[in-house]
């Protein structure tokens, strides 16, 4: 009886669609793209395994490029992957809604950073954006450091030569430190049960949201206890709450809040100081701090501040650990780079004394090259979505309000027209010299425009630190091969098994680290 009421409200929820916008139909069907059966549209082409799904958007950015449509069902969705287009959209103050997708994610992160629009967006960007300041991120290299030979003490406790799971190895390692540095919290301080099941339950996140978006008919009144994917949302919706509770009650009780007013936070460096304001005489201080100074002040609320915690966790851990994984895997496989960068490191760490502070983060010229090919290969997120409030008019199609625009940041970097042999990993590519004319949204890692990744230049920090550490110490040879893997359609680059590396323990004559 359940299946035939579904059937039923699909069929009544498809004949809405369809007569809604004669005009906004017409538009979009200028657009090429596959064959559509009545009602259900291209739904049928999306109905396969998760594995699968990300091979079906490959290959349909690839026979209709560099613009294509489909249809879920009577919902159109564009899928776009030319930097001249991404431009027109992502340069946009008056685009700046997120995707229907993102809707998905509303149970556990409702409103915050990344799934919120409008002048709420406006105004959490405003209160979190001093959080990544330079003179801040400078403090934060204390931390990133830390945890770097805290990975790399931990690695030597293995044999000369061990293989790990990249996966957990480098998830472990973002955890730790997106904890310390946004958070204030040192993981150990946290129930270690609670964080393993936070990291398993990010996974699960990943796949409702995928399921889901490919599914608009199914909504939120449908879910019942009876569907597993509605069992599944519950169980990683309180794994999500209980660890957010842990961090925010962990913050308040150990955190003694600055008395600097906020409104000093967003004045300009040239006529205000940072550290004064963020530090004093400490030497650590959270973006939570930010966040609860902002309710002393009425500016947000306990929700408010969960809704920011679950976000930054999420989007400051996955993000960036699954990039290092790919970047170690890139480098196990290219040695001739592998070396180069290795050298440029011992060369900076030897005279650092093993240290990595803003000024040797600023030196690693090389493996800031790897670490960007890397993210070319490889972006943590591969695509992101916009709603259009308005009509958009593209290179060649007008795009009708209300429609749901893809970008798809995997393709567009491994576009031929833009990345002469986009296959191969090579560092050159991000010299100066050859950066100067490349057009600028060829290249997108970190999303650009008014939402580009607020934490962007964080991420690079932290993963040129925990890299130099590694390649200071270890030597990397490939087990699982990059050509090897196959990536899945979720919140983040993900391949579809652990993938793991070889790390044979060097001597550098020194013991820095």
């Amino acid at each position: 009886m359940l299946i035939y009421i579904l059937f039923l409200f699909f069929i009544l929820w498809s004949i809405r669609f369809y007569f809604r916008n004669k005009r906004a139909k017409d538009l979009i069907n200028k657009i090429p793209g596959p064959p559509t059966l009545p009602i259900i549209g291209n739904l049928l082409m999306f109905n396969v395994s998760i594995e699968n799904l990300w091979n079906v958007l490959r290959d349909l950015n690839k026979r209709y490029y560099p613009i294509t449509k489909f249809w879920l069902g009577f919902i159109p969705m564009i899928s776009v992957h030319h930097p001249d287009d991404l431009e027109i959209l992502l340069s946009s103050m008056k685009h700046i809604d997120k995707g229907s997708s993102y809707k998905y994610l509303h149970p556990w992160f409702k409103t915050g950073l990344l799934t919120s629009s409008g002048e709420k967006w406006k105004h959490r960007r405003q209160i979190l954006t001093p959080a990544f300041h330079f003179n801040i991120l400078k403090k934060y290299t204390i931390i990133t450091n830390d945890n770097s030979k805290m990975f790399i003490r931990m690695l030597k406790t293995q044999k000369d030569e061990s293989v790990h799971n990249l996966l957990s190895l480098c998830s472990n390692y973002t955890l730790n430190t997106i904890c310390e540095t946004a958070m204030g919290v040192a993981l150990d301080k946290i129930d270690a049960e609670i964080a393993k099941q936070y990291k398993n339950a990010v996974n699960e996140v990943g796949n409702i949201v995928i399921y889901r978006a490919i599914r608009p008919y199914i909504q939120d009144w449908m879910l019942n206890p009876l569907m597993q994917i509605a069992r599944k949302q519950k169980q990683s919706l309180k794994i999500f709450r209980d660890f957010s509770n842990k961090v925010l009650i962990e913050r308040k009780a150990h955190k003694q809040l600055t008395n600097a007013p906020l409104k000093d936070l967003n004045k300009s460096s040239k006529s205000h100081n940072y550290e004064d304001t963020f530090f004093g005489d400490r030497k650590k201080l959270a973006m939570l701090d930010l966040l609860l100074e902002a309710e002393k002040r009425g500016l947000i609320d306990d929700n408010g501040i969960k809704e920011e915690i679950g976000t930054f966790m999420l989007a400051g851990h996955d993000t960036t650990g699954m990039a290092l994984v790919y970047v170690i895997m890139l480098l196990a496989e290219n040695s001739e780079y592998q070396d180069k960068a290795r050298s440029e490191v011992i060369t900076i760490l030897n005279r650092s004394k093993g240290e990595i502070r803003m000024e040797e983060i600023r030196d690693l010229h090389y493996l800031e090259r790897c670490i960007k090919e890397s993210l070319r290969l490889f972006p943590p997120v591969s695509a992101l979505s916009r709603c259009l409030k308005e009509d958009l008019k593209l290179k060649d199609y007008v795009i009708p309000a209300g429609t749901e625009i893809g970008c798809h940041i995997f393709d567009v970097h491994r576009d031929p027209n833009f990345w002469p042999e986009p296959e191969k990993f090579d560092p050159d590519r991000f010299l100066p010299e050859r950066i100067q004319g490349r057009h600028p949204f060829s290249y997108i890692p970190f999303s650009a425009g008014p939402r580009n990744c607020i934490g962007q230049r964080f991420a690079l920090m932290e993963m040129k630190s925990l890299m130099a550490h590694i390649l200071y110490n270890f030597k990397l040879e490939p087990v699982s091969r990059t050509s090897d893997i196959k990536l899945l359609l979720n919140l983040v680059t993900q391949p579809s098994k652990p993938v793991h590396t070889r790390f044979i323990r060097i001597d550098n004559n020194n013991e820095h680290i």
